[in-house]
């Protein structure tokens, strides 16, 4: 199962693009990561909806109903 992971991470992001440095490519492979994998995959128990957008939702949530100065 990882070694699929690493395939799909290598063919999909870093295959495609011509790094100068090794210190780029750490910084979009973690920004690839974070961004687009951790953000994207809809749980059903959260309603389907990707993690992130359900924390923004739940943060819009509570701060509707406080008194703001």
């Amino acid at each position: 199962m990882a070694e699929r992971f690493f395939l799909n991470l290598k063919m999909k992001r870093v295959w495609q693009r011509d790094y100068a440095k090794q210190v780029e490519e750490k910084i979009d492979v973690t920004a690839y990561l974070v961004g687009f994998y951790n953000s994207d995959p809809l749980n059903f128990v959260l309603g389907n909806l990707p993690p992130a957008i359900l924390k923004r939702n739940t943060a819009a949530k509570k701060t509707d109903g406080c008194v703001r100065n």
